[in-house]
């Protein structure tokens, strides 16, 4: 029954992800998502009790790992490293979660009138955090200093470009849909960017 229930809940979620991407919070309805689903209307409500819940879920599966990105601005010493691991990581998320990614984005350019305010102080933490690494590594001359603000603004619109704006992409590329070639092209030119632009050398494994 727990593995029934486990497939369910992420049956249920990724189709809460595309409903939520394509129409928002408001014009999104419970009876959508489970026809997509195949199952009936109160099987969504026993799973995530209302719609604000399953579209805070649906928030989480797309924040808790950009939180988890940040990771190796902790975990190094050296910015070179940190920063391409982070780039790397960011573009996989975008990958990963396409759909998830765009719910968020429609969130944040609507104002955040649905974002929770825990998920939100999660996230300026974390960019609190990621600002004194970069200052820290700036003051020690490991790095050219630049604005760090503006370097974490750089690296959000050009990884998550790739999951919120997959349509305009896709169309010029020629693409119905980028392989994992085309993110790993996307991730090595960011990094290069980044790296060279913080007068920085690109780790040897990049």
């Amino acid at each position: 029954m727990s593995r029934i229930r486990a497939r369910n809940h992420e049956i249920i979620l990724r189709a809460a992800c595309i409903e939520f991407a394509k129409s928002g919070y408001a014009g999104t309805k419970i009876i959508d998502i489970a026809k997509q689903v195949n199952l009936p209307k109160p099987n969504i409500y026993y799973y995530f009790q209302n719609k604000q819940n399953l579209y805070r879920c649906v928030l989480e599966s797309i924040i808790d790992p950009i939180l988890a990105a940040s990771d190796p601005f902790e975990r190094h010493d050296d910015p070179a490293i940190a920063l391409a691991e982070y780039i790397h990581t960011k573009i996989r998320i975008s990958q990963e979660h396409p759909d998830a990614s765009k719910v968020f984005a429609n969130e944040i350019m609507h104002g955040a009138p649905h974002l929770p305010a825990d998920i939100a102080a999660k996230l300026m933490a974390q960019t609190v955090m990621c600002t004194a690494k970069l200052n820290e590594w700036m003051d020690a001359g490991k790095m050219d200093r630049v604005d760090p603000h503006h370097l974490l603004f750089t690296l959000w619109a050009s990884t998550q470009t790739y999951a919120d704006f997959d349509w305009q992409i896709r169309s010029v590329t020629g693409k119905a849909q980028l392989d994992t070639e085309d993110y790993q092209t996307a991730a090595d030119l960011i990094c290069r960017l980044t790296l060279r632009g913080c007068g920085l050398s690109l780790p040897e494994s990049s």
